[in-house]
């Protein structure tokens, strides 16, 4: 989520709010994916209301904040929706993203994110965190999903 569907800045208001910026085409292009039949998940290291409310907003029902373990979170995840890890893919900016991107079947990373990640991506993305980097991999995603398959 933070450096991903965001720039990676927090803000604060006076009171101690935490506000957080999200770009409206990563959205559209979320809701494109998934009326394409890609389930969307959200595992994020952190908790955030204003993570809760977007994530809402754009009807991911996966959602899994506050997370240590983010392979052991996504092995519960993909258990219940019956999926393996080839079958999924992930974006990630940072060191406690890499173990799970080492094992998914395709991960990005973004071009502003930390060395370890990069080098644990299979493609980085050309644009950066929180400015349409969720919305590059939602539609190469989505055009592979409506792809004709091969046959051999």
């Amino acid at each position: 989520m933070d450096g991903v569907l965001t720039d990676g800045r927090i803000y604060y208001s006076g009171r101690g709010e935490q506000l957080q910026s999200f770009y409206v085409q990563d959205g559209f292009g979320i809701k494109a994916a998934q009326r394409a039949g890609i389930i969307v998940a959200v595992i994020s290291g952190r908790r955030s209301g204003a993570v809760k409310h977007r994530c809402r907003e754009l009807d991911i029902h996966h959602v899994l904040q506050g997370v240590q373990d983010k392979l052991a979170a996504f092995a519960r995840l993909a258990a219940r929706l019956k999926v393996t890890a080839a079958e999924c893919a992930c974006i990630g900016d940072d060191v406690p993203d890499v173990t799970l991107m080492r094992r998914l079947g395709r991960s990005y990373a973004v071009p502003d994110g930390h060395a370890a990640a990069r080098a644990a991506a299979h493609t980085i993305t050309r644009l950066r965190g929180g400015r349409g980097a969720v919305r590059e991999v939602c539609d190469e995603l989505t055009r592979a999903r409506r792809r004709p398959r091969r046959r051999s």
